[in-house]
């Protein structure tokens, strides 16, 4: 079976078809480690790229996301069985007083696209939660997320945090939402920006290397 055809229907959408293509997949004997890189991340990887490039946009890019996540979820077990590990690992969230969460979900679906795992804190996440999370899971990253003015400060108080607790030389803290710039970033000493979920991604996986 051709891994296209999988990850044709992750850029349909199609989360049935997907379905019932990685358990056919599976049925052949193919390694699920190639099912999810060939078919599913392929297919993933694609619809990133049109969404960097404005041909698609958001509410597709969640279905096609869905698709995909419903896919993998079918091959978790047997990648935990072949000792297959992520890349890296990061957590996410929106910060305290924050409750948007669609760039974050899209982020987050984005980083698992690229085979990080990712702990989805969801919104309102204080400072202490991120560092926590982070120090506990061994993540390498923090994803920040912020839609306000006021609450894009508290990604500042995240980066104090994590001096704090002892564990700054070893995270890396990404910022993203419509209001953060790069000045911003620098300006309170994270790691990085991006302007989209798809670069977003990219740069994560350097920093898992």
């Amino acid at each position: 079976m051709d891994m296209k055809e999988i990850a044709l229907e992750v850029i349909n959408g199609k989360t049935k078809i997907v379905k019932a293509l990685v358990q056919q997949a599976l049925d052949e004997g193919i390694p699920a480690k190639t099912i999810l890189e060939e078919g599913l991340l392929a297919g993933m990887a694609v619809v990133g790229e049109k969404f960097k490039n404005n041909e698609v946009f958001v509410p597709e890019v969640l279905i096609s996301a869905r698709a995909m996540t419903m896919g993998a979820a079918m091959l978790k077990e047997k990648l935990n069985e072949s000792g297959e590990t992520a890349k890296g690992k990061a957590c996410i969230g929106t910060v305290q007083g924050d409750l948007h969460d669609i760039g974050k979900n899209l982020v987050k679906m984005m980083l698992e696209s690229k085979g990080i795992e990712v702990i989805d804190l969801g919104t309102d996440v204080s400072p202490e939660t991120f560092v926590q999370t982070a120090k506990e899971q061994n993540c390498q990253i923090i994803c920040c997320s912020a839609l306000l003015t006021t609450t894009m400060t508290v990604m500042g108080d995240v980066v104090k945090a994590a001096e704090a607790a002892g564990i700054r030389d070893s995270v890396k803290i990404m910022v993203g939402g419509a209001p953060v710039t790069e000045a911003f970033c620098k300006q309170i000493g994270a790691d990085a920006y991006t302007s989209d979920a798809a670069s977003a991604a990219d740069l994560a996986v350097t920093f898992c290397q």
